[in-house]
C-alpha cells in the first residue's frame, strides 16, 4: 500500500511462511523466541518489538490496531530521519529484486561441506551480475550475494541424488547449486554463462 492509503484500506497479508525473519528489523525468527505479528496497516509479517504500536485505522471502523514502527509514524504523521539511512547491500528487499529481476527461483544451494539447503535466488535487472540468495521471497534482508563476473561454471552434476545441480568456483571459493529440474537448470546456466563474462 502506498503511504496515503495506510490504514483506509485493509491490506494484503504477507503469509508467515514467505518469510523468515521480521521485515522491518531483520531479526530471525525462531521457535522460542519471536513470535511472528501482522501488523493491521502494511500486512507485514513482524517480530513483537517490531509490532508494539497501536494506532487508530480508517478501514477498522477508526479501531485501535496493532501496527509496525514505520506505519505508526506515518498514520500519526511524524517523520523518521533515520530511515533515509542508506540501506546496506544485503537490504535490497527480495520481493523487489524479485520483481524485477532476470531470473529468479528457488535453488538448492551447498557451500564447502555444509548440508543443501533451500534458497530464493535472484538476479535483479539493476545488478545483472550479482546473484542475490534469501531465505525466502518476501525476506527483506539477502543472506548472501555472489559477484557473478570471473567466476568459473561447471554444470557437470557432482551427486546423483542432485541430478540438475551445477557449481560455480573462483579460486577457493566453490558454490553448488541444484535446480528442480533440467529445464530450469539451463534458464539459470544460460544468465550466468553471461555474468561470469561481465554480460548482461
Amino acid at each position: 500500500l502506498q503511504n496515503a492509503e495506510l490504514g483506509k484500506r485493509a491490506p494484503r497479508w504477507i503469509r508467515d511462511n514467505e518469510v523468515t525473519m521480521c521485515m522491518k528489523c531483520k531479526e530471525p525468527f525462531n521457535a522460542l523466541t519471536r513470535r511472528r505479528h501482522h501488523c493491521r496497516a502494511c500486512g507485514h509479517v513482524v517480530c513483537w518489538k517490531c509490532s508494539d504500536y497501536k494506532a487508530h485505522l480508517e478501514y477498522d471502523g477508526n479501531k485501535l490496531n496493532k501496527v509496525c514502527k514505520d506505519c505508526y509514524h506515518v498514520i500519526i504523521g511524524c517523520t523518521d530521519s533515520e530511515e533515509k539511512k542508506r540501506k546496506g547491500i544485503l537490504e535490497i528487499e527480495s520481493a523487489e529484486v524479485s520483481g524485477n529481476s532476470v531470473i529468479c527461483s528457488f535453488l538448492q544451494y551447498m557451500e564447502k561441506s555444509k548440508p543443501w539447503q533451500k534458497a530464493w535466488c535472484v538476479i535483479p535487472k539493476q545488478e545483472a551480475l550479482v546473484l542475490y540468495m534469501y531465505g525466502a521471497p518476501q525476506d527483506v534482508k539477502a543472506l548472501a550475494t555472489i559477484p557473478l563476473l570471473g567466476y568459473t561454471v561447471d554444470d557437470t552434476p557432482r551427486s546423483a541424488d542432485l541430478p540438475h545441480s551445477f557449481k560455480l568456483t573462483q579460486s577457493k571459493s566453490v558454490h553448488s547449486f541444484a535446480a528442480d529440474n533440467e529445464e530450469l537448470k539451463q534458464k539459470w546456466l544460460k544468465v550466468i554463462h553471461l555474468a561470469v563474462k561481465g554480460e548482461t
